[in-house]
């Protein structure tokens, strides 16, 4: 893990809010210099308004719009980390997008692990009222079928801290370059 350009690819991290998604693109900022797109802080940031605000004003259609939109842009990039918004692999289009320059990376966590990771965030429209393992259960079981299909690699959270993780992740996407 020495040398600074890790990847000639993109970098796509998915999975359930609270997985871990800004806290391993981080890691990988801060410990190799990668470049780090937060679709979401990105996407309110041009918008103007929060996540949030833009599901209320304009609906849930058009911010998944605005991510496909986002991903399109990612394309001329490469060595960049991007931390996707929780929904994004629920689009096919958008998991094609992810997989045209760069790998996928599923971050998971167990419900509770969840739970203690976002209670305090209220940046969530879809959690915001239902901060429950149950809920949190239900919506991941609902979810789980596509981020899987849509994953290179599968990398579990609980447990673990950054450097452990991204030290899996950095050998696992190595393995697979070199079966390619």
């Amino acid at each position: 893990m020495e040398n600074k350009r890790l990847f000639d690819y993109n970098i796509f991290l998915i999975g359930f809010m609270g997985c871990g998604k800004s806290t391993i693109a981080g890691y990988l900022h801060d410990t190799f210099s990668m470049d780090v797109v937060e679709m979401d802080d990105i996407i309110a940031k041009r918008e103007g308004m929060s996540i949030s605000d833009i599901f209320e004003t304009h609906g849930e259609q058009y911010f998944r719009d605005l991510e496909t939109n986002l991903l399109v842009e990612m394309q001329n990039k490469s060595n960049v980390v991007i931390s996707c918004g929780g929904g994004t692999p629920m689009r096919e289009n958008n998991v094609l997008e992810m997989k045209k320059n760069g790998h996928v990376v599923l971050l998971t966590a167990q419900p509770e692990t969840v739970l203690q990771r976002v209670k305090d965030n209220h940046d969530r429209p879809l959690l915001e009222n239902n901060k429950n393992v149950s809920f949190i259960a239900d919506l991941m079981a609902k979810r789980s079928e596509k981020y899987e299909a849509a994953a290179d690699i599968i990398i579990q959270t609980d447990g673990k801290n950054e450097q452990e993780i991204c030290e899996e992740m950095i050998q696992r996407l190595r393995v697979m370059d070199e079966s390619r």
